[in-house]
């Protein structure tokens, strides 16, 4: 018992002993599904794909999931590939107010720009 008391003083010893200095800032940036876009590449994006004519589905969209045939999509315009690389390659089209990011070539979304 002994033991275990001095053990947990020493461990509390040692957190106490990492200085609050090194904590590092973090830019956090939203993953979902195979691609990474960081918060203020997502407003891009929604502010220049979003006014394209919505798609009307039964299907529910979600990340991951396969986008029905009957659903045309729009190669990402190569202003936009420029500006945010990581879009390259990839197709979209507006469901619900939403822009969609899908692989043309599984049709699986990739992600979902509210």
């Amino acid at each position: 018992m002994k033991a275990m008391m001095i053990a947990a003083a020493a461990a509390i010893g040692l957190m106490a002993a990492v200085p609050a200095g090194a904590q590092t800032s973090v830019t956090t940036t939203e993953t979902t599904g195979s691609i990474t876009i960081a918060p203020e590449q997502r407003t891009v994006i929604h502010q220049r794909l979003g006014t394209a004519k919505p798609v009307t589905i039964k299907e529910r969209v979600t990340v991951g999931a396969t986008v029905p045939d009957t659903v045309e999509l729009q190669t990402v315009p190569d202003t936009i590939v420029s500006d945010i690389p990581s879009v390259k390659g990839y197709s979209y089209f507006v469901y619900n107010d939403d822009v969609v990011l899908v692989d043309p070539k599984t049709r699986k979304v990739v992600t979902i720009v509210e």
